[in-house]
This record gives structure tokens, C-alpha cells and sequence, in this order.
């Protein structure tokens, strides 16, 4: 696998163990339809590969070491009649933001990461409650093998 496989393959495994302060209970690289979800299925959560940026870290002869810095995108579904949305969503964010803050190094495949911005649905997809989390890791990689 790639470095940036293995790199969302880990955020898929430390999301997948959260169970506190809620328990994630779906969790998926690809996107899913809120409706045919049951009410048992909520949080869900889907990971993506987004933006990316490469450069040159290193110049000369032999193998080139290069950069890069990805962005991967964490879009979270609450749902709830019976609950306040936007305190589900918040401790949804917590609850990622936790997991994700506990190896910057994505399994020793990153050198770097952390959540640079963070998304809600203020309430347009009542009554689901949506998050979009933005996570940026840089790596290192020789020149043809991301």
C-alpha cells in the first residue's frame, strides 16, 4: 500500500475505537445514503482523501526525497429527535479530535498532522446533524512512490 493508503487506513482504525464520550458506530471510505441508515448506525462517519501538495525536500543526485501535505476530510452524521443536534455534534468533534491528536504520526506514516478546520451543518439537515473536519498530514516519500 501507499503512504497515503496507509495514512487513511489508520484514521479509519483510530476512529473505529472511539468510544468515548460516544461510540462511532458506522465508519466508511465511502459515501452513504443518511436515509437507509437505522437510528442504531448513528454517529457514522465517513474518511476521504482530499487536496494534496508536493514538493522537493531534497536536491542532488540519486533517489529524490520529496513532500507531501494531504488533506483528508472527516464528514460525521448525528441523529436524534430526542437530543439537542448541535451538543451531539459537538461531542462528536471531541471525541475525533481526541482520537486523532493521540499519534501525529498516523502509525509512524506521517511525519506530522492535525486538524485544521472544522465544519457543521448549523442545523440545515435536521434531523440529522452533520460535522466536516479537515485533517492535514504531511509525509516524506521517495520520488515515485506516494
Amino acid at each position: 500500500m501507499s503512504i497515503r493508503e496507509n495514512i487513511a487506513s489508520n484514521l479509519v482504525t483510530v476512529i473505529t475505537a472511539i468510544s468515548s464520550p460516544i461510540t462511532v458506530k458506522k465508519i466508511s471510505r465511502q459515501p452513504f445514503i443518511l436515509d437507509e441508515l437505522s437510528q442504531q448506525q448513528y454517529p457514522a462517519v465517513i474518511v476521504q482523501t482530499s487536496e494534496e501538495q508536493r514538493e522537493d525536500g531534497e536536491l542532488g543526485s540519486g533517489a529524490r526525497t520529496r513532500f507531501g501535505h494531504i488533506d483528508f476530510v472527516i464528514m460525521g452524521f448525528v441523529k436524534g429527535v430526542d437530543s439537542n443536534l448541535d451538543t451531539a455534534r459537538n461531542e462528536l468533534i471531541t471525541a475525533i479530535e481526541t482520537a486523532v491528536e493521540l499519534d501525529i504520526t498516523r502509525g509512524g506514516n506521517a511525519l506530522d498532522s492535525g486538524i485544521v478546520e472544522v465544519e457543521t451543518d448549523e442545523g440545515t439537515l435536521f434531523p440529522y446533524g452533520g460535522i466536516k473536519m479537515t485533517i492535514r498530514c504531511m509525509y516524506e516519500y521517495q520520488a515515485g512512490t506516494p
